[in-house]
């Protein structure tokens, strides 16, 4: 895979990413968002607080500074203030994502050969990259899974649902899925 594969593909995992916690969170009422399932579980809106401060902790002078901003302060995302609305939250979020895009969409093939560094350790863009992937892709299956369960019946399958596989394979481009759809 050469560079600007590389480059267009993760920018596409990104976007596939928002969008399905988008579509987990969207199916709640926003009161939702600050349930939790049991006492050792986070609410999705501690989750959502998390991945907003990582992003802007990440992302911003993502090329030129730490991945670790002096500014951040992680344990304060997992602790729901007076501030953390649902609105505020969600405006977070959004904002957070648009900064993570940005950058990526920013990036050039002559970026991938650069060193940045996260808490100090260096990491090529690429595997900085991939390290935030990751992380983000662990905490967008706790949104999905989390919304799921407080949805109940009323939820709607972001993939494929359970006994419709067959159907799937019948109409080939009939039925569109989120993790089959390009961004």
């Amino acid at each position: 895979m050469d560079g600007q594969h590389f480059l267009d593909e993760i920018r596409r995992q990104y976007r596939k990413l928002e969008q399905m916690a988008n579509a987990a969170l969207d199916q709640l009422p926003a009161t939702a968002l600050f349930s939790v399932l049991d006492d050792g579980s986070n609410s999705l809106a501690i989750l959502m607080k998390h991945m907003a401060g990582n992003m802007r902790s990440r992302w911003v002078d993502f090329l030129t500074t730490d991945g670790e901003k002096p500014d951040r302060h992680r344990d304060t995302e997992f602790v729901i203030d007076e501030d953390d609305t649902a609105a505020n939250l969600r405006e977070r979020w959004n904002l957070s994502w648009q900064i993570t895009h940005a950058t990526l969409d920013s990036l050039t093939q002559d970026d991938l050969g650069k060193t940045v560094t996260i808490r100090g350790e260096p990491h090529t863009v690429p595997q900085a990259t991939l390290r935030q992937l990751s992380h983000y892709s662990y905490h967008v299956g706790q949104i999905v899974f989390v919304a799921r369960q407080l949805a109940g019946d009323d939820w709607t399958y972001l993939s494929v649902a359970p006994g419709k596989s067959n159907e799937l394979d019948a109409t080939q481009d009939g039925m569109k899925y989120l993790d089959d759809t390009p961004a």
